[in-house]
């Protein structure tokens, strides 16, 4: 359930980054290339993350914290963007939640 949930927010947030990188390419055929590529991807995500019998409701706390994480990776290993402190407070407040959700007996 784990791996399947990282790799669904690999899709996710990889896909957006292909889209990004669509959005600023310098030609239309890059463009063309990046976005379509975003699309399939995300098309991809929204298989993998819906297609399991489980209550994603209930999973959804460690889904986003997953997706934060990831989408921070994506953004430095592509982007060469470092999270900034605001972020990183943020994203501590995020792991927190999706924690607390993931674990909370009621």
């Amino acid at each position: 359930m784990l791996a399947l949930l990282t790799l669904a927010a690999g899709f996710e947030a990889g896909g957006d980054a292909l889209v990004r990188s669509g959005l600023h390419a310098p030609t239309m055929q890059a463009r063309i290339a990046f976005m379509a590529a975003g699309a399939v991807v995300l098309f991809i995500y929204g298989i993998s993350v819906n297609l399991p019998p489980w209550d994603f409701g209930r999973l959804l706390g460690v889904y986003v914290a997953l997706f934060f994480v990831v989408a921070q990776l994506i953004n430095l290993l592509a982007f060469g963007i470092r999270p900034a402190l605001p972020i990183c407070a943020g994203g501590i407040l995020i792991i927190s939640g999706g924690l607390l959700i993931t674990f909370w007996q009621a």
